[in-house]
């Protein structure tokens, strides 16, 4: 608009030869481009021809606007350059979807007439045949024609064919994948065969008892596939070349419309429309000058003349030279970019705005214009400046610090000071800060978060690791601990050598200037913050490094406050992990997986164990204390222990819980009187103690949430275990529940932290796990990963324990009994039986030391116990002899002195076993000992 009204000045106001020529050069261009909606139109012509054109002058016009010399021409070029790329993409996506659709085709067809034959009558009891190429091969050639396909052909499990379209090709071993079919599911597959490139499928052959008994493949090659494609490609091409002629024929017309439309502006509207903007130039009450590229002055309105106080012989004159202050002067004389920049001129303070006029391609120079501002407009536009920045601090003390994580403090640093104060912000931390620790004196800095107007700065990313070169101001910024401002990075040579190829297109990406603040507390230098403008042409100036400190000083404290909480609660989470199992004990009975994951915020007392009991049974465990905190952490450590200490009795669960109970009632009183400590209000925990021999799981739990049971076909059930009251209450018995367990079943317990949350019930937890859980054929690995991927919250407020047990069963070729009388005599009878069945095991090495064992134990229990005695040997990771009995009485081992006649069987006993202990059923006790294997 200024360089418009510029020209129009020429009229009423002298100016230089040149200038003057110049300016009526570009007067008609410019006039029919701004008037082309206004231009009169001929009365004896509706469409707007000028006076004297003809129907030849109009042809040679369209001539030229299609030869491109004219906006119209252009218009036309791009539109028909457009409309092609259009018709192009059109039948190049079309052809592609036929040719896609084809494949699919040929996929589907081929797996249908696959299945088929390998479901058809016959086709499985052919393969059982003495020859069975007599057999399939008709009936594959008959079907193969009748389908319209490539082969089909059928084969045993290792790939040899029993029939092919080509007879020579039988026998020999098929081309492609076979795994998939093997295993039972089908499988298709674009290969090159012995007949060329094609798609195929292959299916299994399936007995009664679901084993893959043999193959077959059906296939088509990519030559029919293709057929359809190659027919309707002459349809397109032609459909395209019918749209490209039309969409032509439409943008010729338009063109040739737009060609009129821009003729027909004559002398005096052109004059009219210049007098009309010299009323406006000279109307508004703002001045405008416009000076030339040498810095002369070529226009001034009559609002510039009075405010500058301007010579009447200013025109053409240098801007040096008109008696101007030198600030001022310098500011028109230079060209360069200013916004609201106040200048003293005389009495007034003027508000002066300017840009270059050879933005878009127009004449080297400058535009200015003047606005009249007193001192109160300076002042209010000060104290607008001072209410944004303390409205920033004040959004600053708000958002920043609302958590405990150090990278998502920087994040909130980073977002509150974009746009308001800079256009990107970078805060680099040392990696020290981030794990919690008290940084060292160094340049090495981690980018730790990033926020901007835009997302494709050519910046250092998040999460590198950045080296600062000593003459960089970060380097300076974090030796001295004082904020650095750099005005202008094109002249900055020690950031400049930081990066020169990453610096270079910063630069030229528009971002101009730079203040680094450090991320100091104290003594401690942790980081530094980038402030980078890039919008706003003007360099940051001392009032907002001013505040760039001011604010970075506020979210130090918070950044420290979260380094501080990040290192307790690193200390706390590894003394948690300190007290958890580091290694699964040893066992055959389960298989087992286990996640555990601390919670974001805090530490719990989520607790989890495996327990190998004795008669190859298995105790898992898991438990939560009430509470967070080391507190909660050190009692969960207590409790392991005691449940550790618990189950080398060989309680049954339900008064393995009562003990457990009355340990955690006396943990509450003693912590009740000190003062100094919080009170532990509480646990659960689910005991389960799995006997593989009998495929028995034996279940007792204390408040916490029930088990799930994954049986082998894949559903799911959460059993009717007796809930009991939480651990530490007192007063109440604990109930167990016997559970049967088929081989490969999944026990899984868990904690709380699993199912409920403060956004979700613990029903809909429930439910979401069985959905997870549901499914047969996985592993307890993948059980484990699949719980997580569907329960684990975004943020995790309460630890997780979850563990995956695998049920395994000991079989009956393990398992050896005898029942023995009272009677002192079949001792004899229990060795000899012993000696075979350890011959039978291949163990003949260990015949002495079990016969001594046995020997021993039975003897015992016919003298000291009640009948009925019975007589287990089981053979898992270890020899086990088991001697049941009646009493409720167990031996002890003793010293027996010289003149003893007895005692010194069970001592020797002890010597030979492994382990060997007593434990008590609701019959009787069992006596056990365990002997390593050879």
């Amino acid at each position: 608009m200024v360089r418009r009204l510029g020209r129009s000045w020429t009229q009423s106001t002298p100016r230089p030869n040149g200038l003057r020529a110049q300016h009526r050069r570009d007067r008609p261009h410019r006039a029919h481009g701004r008037r082309a909606r206004q231009a009169p139109r001929h009365p004896l012509d509706p469409r707007g021809a000028p006076e004297g054109g003809s129907r030849g002058g109009s042809t040679a016009g369209l001539r030229s606007a299609l030869g491109g010399r004219s906006v119209a021409g252009q218009v036309f070029v791009l539109q028909v350059v457009i409309v092609l790329l259009l018709v192009v993409a059109a039948v190049g996506a079309l052809f592609l979807q036929v040719r896609h659709d084809s494949t699919q085709e040929a996929r589907n067809r081929s797996l249908a007439v696959a299945e088929t034959f390998a479901n058809a009558p016959g086709t499985r009891e052919a393969l059982r045949a003495s020859d069975p190429t007599a057999v399939l091969q008709p009936r594959a050639e008959a079907a193969r024609k009748q389908s319209e396909i490539d082969f089909i052909v059928v084969m045993n499990t290792d790939g040899i064919r029993y029939t092919h379209p080509k007879p020579d090709r039988i026998g020999k071993k098929f081309v492609g994948t076979l795994e998939p079919a093997l295993e039972g599911r089908p499988v298709t597959e674009e290969i090159t065969g012995t007949i060329g490139r094609l798609v195929q499928a292959v299916v299994p052959i399936k007995a009664d008892d679901g084993t893959v008994v043999g193959l077959v493949s059906a296939g088509i090659t990519t030559e029919n596939v293709g057929g359809v494609a190659e027919r309707q490609l002459p349809l397109l091409l032609a459909a395209a070349a019918a749209a490209l002629v039309l969409a032509t024929a439409g943008t010729a017309l338009v063109s040739r419309r737009l060609l009129r439309q821009t003729h027909g502006l004559g002398p005096f509207e052109m004059t009219r429309m210049y007098e009309h903007h010299d009323a406006v130039l000279h109307a508004v009450r703002e001045g405008v000058i416009i000076a030339s590229g040498e810095g002369r002055l070529l226009l001034a309105n009559d609002e510039a003349h009075r405010l500058l106080d301007l010579p009447p012989d200013a025109e053409g004159r240098h801007v040096l030279e008109l008696g101007l202050d030198t600030d001022t002067a310098g500011l028109l004389a230079s060209g360069r970019v200013a916004t609201d920049e106040v200048h003293l001129v005389g009495d007034r303070l003027l508000a002066i705005n300017q840009r270059p006029t050879d933005l878009q391609g127009g004449p080297a120079g400058s535009v200015a214009t003047l606005r009249d501002s007193t001192e109160l407009r300076a002042l209010s536009g000060r104290a607008e400046s001072a209410r944004e920045h303390l409205k920033l601090l004040y959004d600053a003390g708000v958002g920043i610090g609302t958590g405990l994580d150090v990278a998502r403090t920087a994040e909130e640093l980073a977002e509150v000071a974009v746009p308001r104060l800079a256009d990107f912000v970078t805060v680099d931390l040392a990696d020290a800060v981030l794990s919690g620790e008290e940084p060292e004196a160094g340049t090495d800095l981690r980018r730790t978060a990033f926020s901007g107007i835009r997302k494709d700065a050519p910046l250092y990313p998040v999460g590198e690791r950045i080296r600062f070169v000593a003459s960089s101001p970060q380097a300076r910024s974090l030796d001295t601990g004082q904020a650095v401002i750099e005005p202008d990075l094109r002249e900055a040579p020690g950031w400049l050598a930081q990066d020169l190829e990453r610096t270079a297109q910063v630069v030229e990406y528009g971002i101009h200037s730079l203040i680094i603040v450090p991320v100091r507390v104290g003594h401690l230098m942790m980081g530094v913050v980038n402030f980078w403008r890039s919008e706003k042409p003007e360099p940051f100036d001392e009032e907002e490094l001013a505040l760039a400190e001011e604010l970075v000083a506020r979210a130090a404290v918070s950044i420290d406050n979260a380094r501080r909480y990040t290192r307790e609660h690193t200390m706390a989470v590894t003394l948690q992990r300190s007290l958890l199992p580091r290694n699964l004990p040893e066992q055959s009975a389960l298989d087992i997986a286990y996640r555990y994951l601390p919670a974001q915020a805090g530490v719990g007392g989520d607790w989890f164990d495996v327990l190998p009991l004795s008669g190859a049974r298995v105790a898992v465990v898991v438990g939560d204390v009430v509470g967070h905190g080391l507190h909660a952490a050190a009692t969960m450590g207590r409790l392991r222990t005691a449940v550790h200490n618990f189950s080398a009795l060989d309680l049954p669960p339900d008064e393995l819980l009562g003990l457990l109970d009355e340990l955690v009632g006396r943990i509450d009183q003693d912590e009740a009187a000190d003062d100094s400590s919080a009170a532990i209000t509480g646990a659960t925990c689910l005991y389960a103690v799995y006997d593989p021999t009998s495929r028995q799981c034996t279940v007792a739990r204390a408040g916490h949430p029930p088990p799930a049971v994954v049986r082998p076909d894949g559903s799911v059930e959460f059993p009717d275990v007796p809930a009991g009251p939480p651990l530490g209450l007192g007063g109440l018995p604990f109930e167990t529940a016997e559970l049967k367990l088929e081989e490969d079943s999944r026990l899984v317990l868990y904690t709380d932290g699993l199912v409920e949350d403060r956004e979700r019930d613990i029903d809909v937890g429930l439910e979401m796990l069985r959905t997870a859980l549901a499914g047969a054929d996985r592993s307890p690995e993948d059980i484990c990963q699949a719980v997580l991927n569907s329960l684990l919250p975004a943020r995790q407020s309460d630890d997780i324990a979850l563990i995956v047990a695998g049920t395994r069963a000991l079989g009956a070729d393990r398992i050896a009994e005898w029942e023995v009388p009272s009677d002192p005599a079949a001792v004899g009878q229990v060795r000899a039986s012993v000696t075979r069945q350890l011959t039978e095991w291949g163990l003949e090495d260990m015949e002495f030391t079990t016969e001594l064992i046995l020997s021993e134990l039975v003897t015992n229990a016919i003298r000291y116990g009640s009948g009925p005695i019975l007589v287990r040997v089981l053979r898992d990771r270890s020899l086990i002899c088991e001697v049941f009995d009646a009493s409720s009485t167990s031996p002890h081992l003793r010293y027996a002195a010289t003149t003893d006649e007895g005692g010194r069987g069970l001592f020797l006993v002890a010597q030979i076993a492994e382990r060997w202990g007593t434990r008590y059923t609701p019959a009787g006790k069992v006596i056990w000992a365990e002997q390593p294997l050879p």
